[in-house]
């Protein structure tokens, strides 16, 4: 029986470090248009069935979109599931050369799920929503500066929070704009902004980040956003369960949307008011409505139904999560 061949790429600002499995070749090369071309052209020589990469800032977006554009089964692996693996393969030490036996070792364990690149609209959708969140941060921590400055440094800030207030109204606009402009997204962002207490924001990061949305079952779309509670059980130990990883970008979202949606939504407002009474805390019962509210969405999505709840009055764009 002939054995598959696994990829791994250990991606730097400079260069690519690339192995394979089972052969245990390794090849270097530069992390430049050349270097790419001949690298996906190795790669699409040899036919793997998986090429493993981590995210690193950015910079293995010209190898992904190149690999995509080839048909090659590409995998963006999560870097703390691969650093597990690689101390309980026994391989302490960690260098870029050893990053990259290790994914190619991954995958051909793991075998992770393959990714398919993003259409050029939700690359561009997410683009902007990444932008906006970098802005907002900005602009939160230069209001938090101005709080505390001087006199003589505060008209500066000033003038710095009033330019991030204006690039971020640009970004706004052009968010609206593509997704007017796009049939898919339009149609999603109509059904989300049914539901009380999502916005432009929240709907435009749910479409851009999770595009999953509609297509899985409430046990998955929950736990693929972070919100599902994992036990934490032993012999008779019952550990108090919480939940654990997830989408930060898309969970920090749901959280402000969910503050407001526990007073808009009668249905979100009535079961968190129960939790409440029957002694939960306040982070408990928001997160629990978090999880409802996330099903709720899934499902509308899955349907095609809009939220029948009546909202209580219009709703603005619901504010950003505090920075951390």
């Amino acid at each position: 029986m002939t054995r598959g061949v696994f990829v791994g790429v250990d991606v730097s600002k400079d260069r690519l470090d690339v192995a394979f499995r089972p052969s245990g070749e390794k090849l270097i090369v530069p992390n430049d248009r050349r270097g790419v071309t001949r690298l996906v052209r190795t790669i699409s020589r040899l036919k793997p069935e998986c090429v493993a990469l981590e995210p690193s800032g950015g910079f293995e977006r010209k190898l992904l979109e190149r690999l995509s554009e080839e048909g090659a089964p590409v995998s963006m692996v999560n870097a703390r599931n691969v650093r597990e693996f690689a101390r309980a393969s026994g391989r302490l030490a960690k260098t870029d050369a050893i990053d990259a036996a290790v994914l190619a070792h991954f995958a051909e364990v793991m075998k992770p799920e393959l990714r398919r690149l993003p259409d050029p609209e939700t690359r561009k959708l997410r683009a902007l929503i990444t932008r906006r969140t970098q802005l907002v941060r900005m602009m939160t921590a230069e209001q938090n500066r101005r709080l505390q400055a001087l006199e003589s440094v505060r008209a500066g800030l000033s003038v710095i929070v009033r330019c991030l207030k204006k690039q971020i109204g640009v970004l706004d606009k052009q968010l609206a704009a593509l997704i007017r402009a796009t049939p898919a997204f339009r149609q999603k962002e109509e059904l989300l902004r049914s539901a009380p207490g999502v916005g432009q924001v929240v709907s435009a990061t749910l479409i851009a980040h999770l595009s999953e949305l509609g297509t899985l079952n409430r046990k998955k779309i929950a736990a693929l956003v972070g919100v599902a509670p994992f036990n934490r059980d032993s012999g008779k130990l019952k550990g108090k369960r919480a939940i654990w990883g997830g989408r930060s970008d898309v969970r920090s979202m749901l959280y402000m949307s969910t503050l407001v949606a526990v007073r808009l939504n009668p249905s979100l407002r009535v079961f968190h008011d129960r939790l409440r009474r029957a002694g939960k805390s306040p982070k408990v019962a928001l997160t629990a409505c978090m999880r409802k509210l996330v099903v709720m969405l899934n499902a509308m999505l899955k349907s095609g139904n809009r939220c029948v709840e009546e909202r209580s009055r219009p709703l603005e764009m619901i504010a950003e999560p505090p920075p951390t």
